[in-house]
């Protein structure tokens, strides 16, 4: 393990996700934008799911075993932005590696960014906070009223179709899978199709189902990205059920299982993206609704699609909007004597 000594972070959670960000003890991440210094952490011959072994990613794993942290954890390391438009620039990170995109991840950071005066807001209004992440810039709309902070919203980059009834087979049966991409690649799928329901009790099924989904779609064309191998290949399989129509459009609940069958206990932000453009291809979703989007632990976020497409290649701007909180404040440390170094995973 590289010297590890100290790194700050503050923690919030999104929907009940966990997202840690560390802006403090961090070593250089060379590279000119936020997309090369990703690829930096993952390393020369490493995957988003299987980095290779770096002093950053000493920071990382210290950060999501335990005892410091979890199986379930996210976070984000805060580095320089692209360019002046943004603000800063994130890393994200989980238990098994670096991800393109994080809806629940930018929202937190949007309200950490207002809270420690990073980005001024007002008593009453919004404040927009830019980002750039490897999938692009993204920004988080920080709603604030009476001098507190009610809300915010992500919009991240433009959402595309990838493909649309793509059998799958299971160990729960043959299903019909639709790709998406919004900042990473995602699979969708009925959780009905399987014959389960997404609740807490039905979670050891439905990771496993969401880990099959996504081996078998590891080489199909339609996850292909072209903004190339950094972005390609599925990220997350978003297993769904439907829920009675709001006065305001569609209702539905999921679980999104990412990476090597980590569960999002928020709606999933990018999820979200991916699941809005599917809708809107499919007429579910007006111009003017907003889809009801609803997590296992029960926490809600809302989505909806933003008329016009500034790419001109098809490409759908979307917004999810949500809350995100403040859990705690961390300096972290490391003994040199301490024999389980950067910790463990259960």
């Amino acid at each position: 393990m590289s010297a590890v000594r100290a790194v700050r972070a503050t923690d919030y959670h999104t929907a009940g996700e966990p997202f840690r960000i560390v802006f403090e003890g961090l070593p250089p991440v060379p590279g000119d934008t936020v997309a090369e210094r990703c690829a930096t952490a993952i390393g020369a011959g490493g995957s988003g799911t299987a980095p290779r072994p770096g002093a950053l990613d000493d920071v990382r794993r210290l950060l999501v075993r335990e005892p410091r942290g979890h199986a379930g954890m996210y976070g984000g390391f805060v580095v320089p932005p692209d360019d002046d438009g943004a603000h800063f620039g994130v890393l994200f990170w989980h238990k098994d590696g670096y991800s393109t995109a994080c809806g629940h991840g930018t929202m937190a950071l949007g309200v950490w960014a207002v809270d420690t005066g990073r980005v001024a807001a007002p008593d009453d209004g919004d404040a927009r906070v830019r980002i750039d992440v490897p999938s692009g810039r993204v920004t988080a709309t920080v709603h604030r009223a009476r001098g507190r902070t009610t809300g915010v919203t992500f919009r991240g980059v433009p959402a595309r179709v990838g493909a649309r009834r793509v059998p799958v087979a299971t160990s729960l049966g043959i299903t019909e899978v639709d790709i998406a991409h919004a900042g990473a690649c995602y699979a969708v799928a009925c959780a009905r199709d399987l014959g389960l329901e997404v609740t807490r009790a039905a979670l050891p099924s439905l990771v496993r189902a969401g880990r099959e989904i996504r081996a078998a779609l590891a080489t199909h064309p339609a996850t292909w990205h072209p903004g190339g191998p950094l972005l390609s290949g599925v990220y997350g399989v978003v297993l769904y059920e439907e829920l009675p129509d709001t006065p305001f459009g569609p209702h539905q609940r999921n679980v999104t299982v990412f990476a090597d069958g980590q569960v999002d206990r928020s709606p999933c932000g990018s999820g979200t993206s991916a699941r809005l453009a599917l809708l809107a291809e499919d007429g579910r979703l007006a111009p003017g609704e907003d889809l009801l989007h609803e997590s296992v632990v029960g926490t809600v976020f809302t989505g909806r699609v933003v008329p016009g497409d500034p790419a001109g290649d098809g490409g759908l701007v979307t917004e999810v909007t949500g809350t995100a909180y403040r859990t705690g404040e961390h300096l972290f440390e490391t003994d040199p004597h301490d024999a389980l170094g950067t910790g463990f995973l259960l």
